[in-house]
């Protein structure tokens, strides 16, 4: 019934997605299995897509060759690029999306894809013969044979809905848990535990009195994920916010003896940085009032996501507190919003390719590996369905370094570092992230990406002429000059310094005050000149002026560091052996078994004495 496929992936999620996609784009025969085809690529929580660092991935994830950046501009309803008031490296763009079209796109796209097959069914087991994968096993008992795994099943191993007293199996709402997996890689002598995450209740917004909410408008002129030519919306959905208050606190508390998360029956841990509202207002008990975002769901339908009020309380308790938040006095509820309780396997159990150390060919990607957010999820699946396509055809690892991209930062944190709780990623966590800016991902990662086999030959040629314009600014920026007379007027009505000789534009752009786009306006010369260059030359070439002496240091430093990433350790050593390092960096090092010593330095309980002494016995 089924051939021997090249790479079989567990799970149609957005890390599910961007592994099959992958794989088949790079040429393997793969086989995508879900438990319900009409929920491919769905978006479980909130229909977002980017934010602070997760932009960022998705960006990367585009300059890769991978799909999610297409997706969500095809399926946008708004763009807002954030934090525009800080500096570049902190700009992060981000999409609201139309749930349903975005999951239409995601089906379509794989369906265009000749090396993709499907199959609906849940698996139940994997085929394991001598510590390699070799296939699966479903519920009906069928085996489909295949030469690696890919498992990506976001929140269903063994998934337990919460809502107050209540309790039942489930993946998602209405979708039943996934069970065998878990019991049989436990077995097989893998760690697991427990995670919690939630989801906020979903409303009619023609029950919503938006003129008492603040309307949140998308930016004037919108942008895009992709560095491909997507289209770009003619018009924008607003979101709107509004506030809880006393009384909705009150409210809820009056359920917080039926609440499981503080009962005791949900034991999994759930995300710090984005806790439900019961856990905020118990936590932050001096606060009045937290902020709600009022997100439509799409284009076409009147369903509200309510951002900022995750819940596992009883529904009674959920819609009496609803309705107590101003513009929602009349609401009425679709759906109550619920916890739900899942397995995952703590990632130091991979290798930086997502490969399990345990089992060859088998990966791991997304939620499975204890991550959170859709953006996490969609890299991991992509970096497991390179790396699955290029173990089975014999080629080289695809390993991106910290300094190369986010999804180089994520997958070292998890691979070396672990997680206990649901892991996302945030700016703070990349020491390169001036480096590592939405802006340039496709001069970071495209030339990559295209000698894989992933990235297209347009794509390509499109970086190769970025950089060749941006070059051409830069020449320009440094040939020409401006003179007192002709600019000192435009300085003061910028608030900066006039000068008293005739300086380099390059120069003058230097200063915080001066944009490119006000030089331009100060000389007719520069605005010929430059007004040729697209808009994202144009920023390109401005953050490289102003940001010259940092982003130098950083290369400099990320230099320095790779150095220690280029120091490979055998994967068998037995630090045991080196006498001379502490307990702890013995038995810590022993279980990770790092494949360099940067990746070494980096786990914890590891100290800069250890890494020396072992760089010394290596010399040796």
């Amino acid at each position: 019934m089924f051939e021997e496929y090249d790479v079989i992936v567990v799970g149609a999620g957005h890390a599910g997605c961007e592994a099959a996609s992958a794989a088949a784009t790079m040429g393997s025969k793969v086989l995508l299995v879900t438990m319900n085809m009409n929920t491919i690529a769905q978006m479980s929580c909130n229909p977002a897509m980017g934010g602070v660092a997760k932009g960022q991935i998705v960006r990367e994830i585009d300059a890769l060759g991978g799909m999610s950046g297409i997706i969500s501009d095809k399926s946008m309803i708004q763009f807002r690029m954030l934090n525009k008031s800080k500096g570049p490296a902190m700009w992060s763009p981000r999409t609201q999306n139309d749930r349903m079209l975005f999951a239409e796109e995601w089906r379509l796209l794989l369906e265009r894809n000749a090396n993709v097959d499907f199959w609906q069914e849940m698996v139940t087991g994997l085929l394991i013969e001598n510590n390699r994968v070799s296939g699966v096993k479903t519920g009906m008992g069928i085996e489909i044979r295949g030469k690696s795994v890919v498992l990506t099943n976001g929140t269903f191993l063994n998934g337990i809905i919460h809502i107050g007293e209540k309790q039942f199996g489930g993946g998602r709402t209405a979708e039943k848990a996934a069970t065998g997996i878990t019991e049989q890689l436990i077995a097989l002598g893998f760690d697991s535990g427990r995670m919690k995450t939630g989801t906020p209740p979903r409303i009619d917004g023609r029950s919503l009195d938006y003129s008492r909410m603040e309307e949140q408008k998308g930016d004037e002129i919108p942008g895009r994920f992709s560095f491909s030519d997507t289209p770009l919306p003619a018009v924008q959905r607003s979101c709107h916010i509004t506030y809880t208050n006393t009384r909705v606190h009150e409210i809820l508390e009056t359920g917080f003896d039926r609440s499981p998360m503080f009962n005791g029956r949900i034991r999994g841990l759930g995300p710090r940085y984005c806790p439900s509202i019961e856990d905020k207002i118990n936590r932050f008990a001096d606060k009045d009032r937290h902020q709600i975002f009022v997100e439509p769901e799409g284009w076409n339908t009147v369903e509200i996501y309510v951002n900022g009020f995750s819940t596992s309380l009883p529904e009674d308790v959920q819609f009496k507190a609803i309705r107590a938040i101003e513009g929602f006095e009349n609401a009425k509820m679709f759906r109550p919003g619920y916890a739900i309780e899942y397995d995952y396997f703590p990632p130091t159990q991979l290798n930086l390719t997502l490969e399990t150390k345990l089992i060859e060919n088998l990966y791991f990607a997304g939620q499975i590996n204890g991550t959170t957010g859709y953006e996490e999820a969609a890299s991991q699946g992509l970096m497991a369905g390179i790396n699955a396509h290029n173990k089975i055809h014999e080629k080289s690892p695809f390993v991106l370094k910290r300094s190369d991209a986010y999804i180089g930062v994520l997958i070292d944190d998890l691979v070396t570092k672990g997680t206990e709780e649901p892991y996302r990623m945030f700016t703070s966590r990349a020491e390169f992230r001036i480096l590592l800016r939405q802006d340039n991902a496709d001069i970071r990662l495209t030339e990559i990406g295209h000698h894989i086999g992933l990235a297209t030959d347009m794509q390509l040629q499109k970086v190769v002429k970025k950089k060749e314009q941006v070059l051409g600014v830069l020449n320009v920026l440094r040939k020409l000059k401006v003179d007192p007379t002709e600019v000192n007027e435009n300085l003061e009505e910028l608030n900066t310094a006039t000068i008293k000789e005739r300086i380099s534009v390059l120069q003058l752009l230097k200063r915080p005050e001066v944009g490119i786009r006000e030089v331009m306006h100060m000389d007719q010369e520069i605005l010929t000149c430059l007004s040729k260059y697209p808009e994202a030359v144009l920023d390109q070439a401005e953050i490289l002026v102003k940001y010259d002496s940092y982003i130098d240091k950083e290369e400099k430093l990320a230099i320095k560091m790779n150095s220690f990433e280029d120091l490979k350790i055998n994967s068998a050593f037995d630090y045991r052996k080196i006498t001379a390092l502490s307990a702890e960096a013995k038995e810590k090092l022993n279980k990770a078994k790092p494949e360099t010593i940067g990746q070494a330095s980096r786990i914890s309980g590891v100290t800069p004495a250890d890494i020396s002494i072992i760089m010394v016995y290596l010399d040796k």
